[in-house]
């Protein structure tokens, strides 16, 4: 079985003019993102002195209805067409935000109105990411999927590690409000390229018959555990975010309290991370020569692995930070070739017809497990200590390797 097609393609991507659209349009509206999310709780704070519970409100609001469209959205995606899905979520993201810089001009700026936009953009947000996530295999050919994804998640690691950096220096030369705005203009940038993509595109299910919201839960928890390949991944991950919750939760006051690093110098080590995953894109193709179960099973492992880094940094010394730098480094690196991998699997092994509900259970899924292991660790740092704690978490996301290879055909070598 050979999942990892010979031949591929040299440099296929670069003629091929409809990728390189959809890249383009994700490119501008990944570091516009970056900036929202760092400009909206500043504009909270400065402008309307909100307190820390309405930030915290703000924080989880821009999450939780992503859950929501996760589950009932699914079988939309997988029965209409998916760009004009990718073209209004740009285009509601953008009406939304631009809703703030305006009310802000006029002094009617409130928190229930920051409240309203966060969660709808949250929500806007994740049927994007599934609806894009289904429509990249129907762009590229699959032999091209693994090399598209790796693109993709170059220009979100950039975005990730130069973003909210940007948006500091725009938030204090332009202002919250104006940075919020450029941010609007960031998806209508997305939209326009995302209109100019020729490729036709049939529905995948465009003849099935409507069914359910609870019909189209079940079909895609129903294809995601009766595959012999996506059973595994789906309660690896579920472990992995699971466990992850914790380092959410856990990862602040442990550098900050624990540790007794700055503010500025637990930037700078987060930051690294984005570098970390601009190399994980990079290596994520060429780690498959060797097969797939092998590359993501590596992946796996030294990148759940590397956060044994976390708790050991406690009794390290001087040697902490080196310690959390390299943590961000081969952690963000490995794990981010594994999403990569795991992602191009699901694309490649899925049907058309029910991979909107896949993508839309493994985002369900995922999310649930790691707002669960964040509400669950600090109640347990504080039975256990905050150290322990950290060590459980690290050995537990370690679980995920078994469960991915085990009995799974994904421990197969090509």
């Amino acid at each position: 079985m050979r999942l990892v097609p010979r031949g591929w393609p040299s440099g296929g991507l670069w003629s091929h003019p409809d990728f390189l659209r959809l890249w383009g349009a994700q490119c501008v509206s990944a570091f516009g993102s970056r900036i929202t999310r760092t400009a909206l709780p500043i504009l909270a704070l400065l402008t309307l002195q909100a307190t820390p519970t309405e930030i915290a409100i703000l924080s989880a609001l821009g999450v939780a209805p992503g859950l929501l469209v996760g589950l009932f959205m699914g079988g939309r995606v997988d029965r209409t067409a998916k760009r004009p899905l990718l073209i209004g979520a740009d285009l509601v993201r953008a009406l939304l935000l631009l809703t703030l810089p305006l009310a802000a001009r006029f002094g009617a700026l409130s928190m229930p109105q920051l409240y309203l936009v966060a969660a709808a953009v949250g929500a806007a947000t994740t049927l994007f990411q599934i609806a894009d996530n289904s429509y990249l295999p129907t762009l590229v050919d699959k032999a091209l999927l693994v090399e598209a994804n790796a693109r993709l998640e170059a220009s979100e690691s950039v975005a990730e590690a130069a973003g909210p950096g940007l948006a500091g220096v725009m938030v204090q030369w332009l202002t919250a409000p104006v940075a919020i705005g450029v941010d609007a203009l960031s998806y209508v940038w997305s939209a326009l390229w995302l209109g100019r993509i020729r490729t036709p595109e049939q529905p995948a299910a465009a003849t099935e018959a409507h069914t359910s919201v609870l019909g189209d839960i079940v079909t895609g928890f129903r294809a995601c555990l009766s595959h012999p390949l996506i059973r595994p991944v789906l309660i690896a991950e579920a472990v992995m975010y699971f466990f992850g919750g914790f380092f959410l939760s856990l990862y602040m006051i442990f550098t900050l309290e624990t540790l007794g690093l700055t503010p500025a110098t637990v930037g700078v080590i987060i930051g690294v991370g984005g570098v970390g995953s601009f190399v994980g894109a990079l290596i994520a193709r060429p780690m498959l020569r060797r097969g797939l179960g092998p590359a993501m099973g590596f992946s796996l492992l030294v990148g759940q692995g590397a956060n044994l880094l976390i708790p050991l940094a406690r009794e390290a010394g001087a040697w902490s930070i080196p310690l959390l730098v390299l943590q961000q480094l081969l952690g963000d690196a490995l794990l981010g070739a594994y999403v990569i991998h795991a992602l191009s699997l699901r694309q490649w092994v899925m049907a058309s017809e029910v991979l909107g509900r896949a993508n839309a259970t493994f985002h369900v899924v995922t999310g649930l497990l790691l707002s669960l292991g964040a509400l669950l660790a600090g109640p347990l740092a504080g039975v256990l200590g905050m150290v322990p704690t950290l060590w459980i978490a690290a050995g537990g996301g370690l679980l995920a390797v078994p469960l991915l290879l085990g009995r799974s055909p994904l421990s197969w070598r090509d």
